[in-house]
């Protein structure tokens, strides 16, 4: 190379050099940073300006996309001695500067609740013409384990296998966990098997000595949480007194639904057997006689006799009397009947007659006074 363009080259990046001298970072503080959700954080961002520096001053902090085909979002803005803090909607009311003016040298940002979705990769642009400086800083907010929920799985009795279990919903990845008892000389059991990624303790052959209280502790990088669990082992239950117990039960309820049975049945045939006793006809009975007609027909006829005999000058004594009115109230006040007339007999004829005609003898059963055949 001649020596007029090595003059040029140098002169060239001496001009260079003294345009980008003038704005530095100041900033020393962590490039990566972790915190707890809910806390806030403190992006820093310390500059110096120098005489060269002439231009409008541009601060701009950006959340940088995993994917190269996305664009950045703004995140908060100074432009023009004035800040904009709603450019990006989920951060809208949770980024300020941290300095009321940046043109200080202070393009520090302030991040409060945070959330696990503002994790990410910030950057942050400095522009003053002609200097222009940028840094980038990874932000990760992590979440601290939640209630973890501490419970017994199997069988609590003595000689069974039990797994105590704990586990917590929500958190950021790695959670560890311990177990820790609280009561009974604060000894784990000896046959217990700890599982700190899972959260279990497996208790083979348990016996009543591992009864007690347990803490079981949730722990990440950001935080901790525990549970408490009361165990309670009890021997094993008398089978024989179960199942005798269970058989009684059974032979009672039994007995019970025979006597409910049984009740109801003999009520059902007693309402039958009274409805059979009160529609009963008895047909050996014979009807009673009517007395009534039978004085009536007496009176009537008697009157008529009388009436018949009797002249007119008696009519008048016979109106008064009033016993003829009267109608016979019994057996005893009844006249004397008339004797039935014997039955017309034909002429008697010589038997020797009779069988040259042709009759046939017949027997004539005989008749009481009433009438009834004997």
């Amino acid at each position: 190379m001649d020596l007029p363009n090595a003059c040029l080259c140098c002169l060239f990046l001496s001009i260079l050099g003294g345009l980008t001298i003038g704005l530095e970072i100041i900033s020393s503080g962590p490039t990566s940073i972790e915190k707890a959700s809910g806390e806030s954080v403190k992006l820093e961002f310390m500059f110096s300006l120098g005489p060269e520096d002439s231009g409008p001053l541009d601060i701009e902090w950006s959340l940088l996309s995993s994917d190269n085909q996305k664009e950045d979002k703004v995140v908060i803005l100074y432009s023009g001695d004035r800040a904009y803090e709603d450019y990006y909607a989920p951060l809208k009311g949770r980024v300020h500067f941290n300095s009321p003016d940046p043109k200080n040298g202070d393009a520090s940002i302030n991040l409060s609740g945070l959330k696990s979705s503002d994790s990410g990769t910030y950057q942050c642009k400095v522009k003053k013409a002609p200097g222009i400086r940028s840094r980038k800083m990874l932000l990760i907010v992590m979440v601290k384990p939640s209630k973890p929920r501490c419970y017994a799985e199997g069988v609590t009795q003595e000689g069974k296998d039990i797994v105590l279990r704990c586990t917590s919903n929500e958190g950021t990845k790695p959670i560890q966990y311990s177990w820790e008892k609280t009561s009974n000389g604060k000894v784990l059991p000896a046959s217990g098997v700890i599982d700190p990624v899972g959260g279990t303790i497996n208790v083979r052959n348990a016996s009543a000595s591992a009864s007690g209280t347990y803490r079981c502790t949730a722990t990440n990088r950001v935080g901790t949480e525990d549970c408490i669990l009361y165990l309670n082992v009890t021997p094993p239950p008398n089978t024989a007194g179960i199942v005798a117990g269970a058989i009684i039960a059974v032979l009672l309820i039994l007995i019970i639904i025979a006597v409910i049975l049984f009740c109801c049945c003999r009520a059902r045939h007693r309402k039958k057997y009274e409805k059979e006793i009160c529609n009963e006809i008895r047909e050996d009975v014979p009807p009673p006689k009517s007395r009534v007609s039978t004085a009536r027909s007496f009176t009537v006829g008697s009157q008529r006799s009388s009436l018949g005999s009797m002249s007119p000058s008696n009519l008048h004594e016979y109106a008064l009397k009033p016993q003829y009115d009267k109608i016979p109230s019994s057996e005893e006040d009844r006249p004397p009947s008339r004797p039935p007339l014997p039955p017309p007999t034909a002429p008697k004829r010589a038997g020797p007659s009779l069988n040259r005609m042709g009759a046939i003898p017949v027997m004539i059963p005989a008749q009481n006074r009433d009438g009834s055949i004997v």
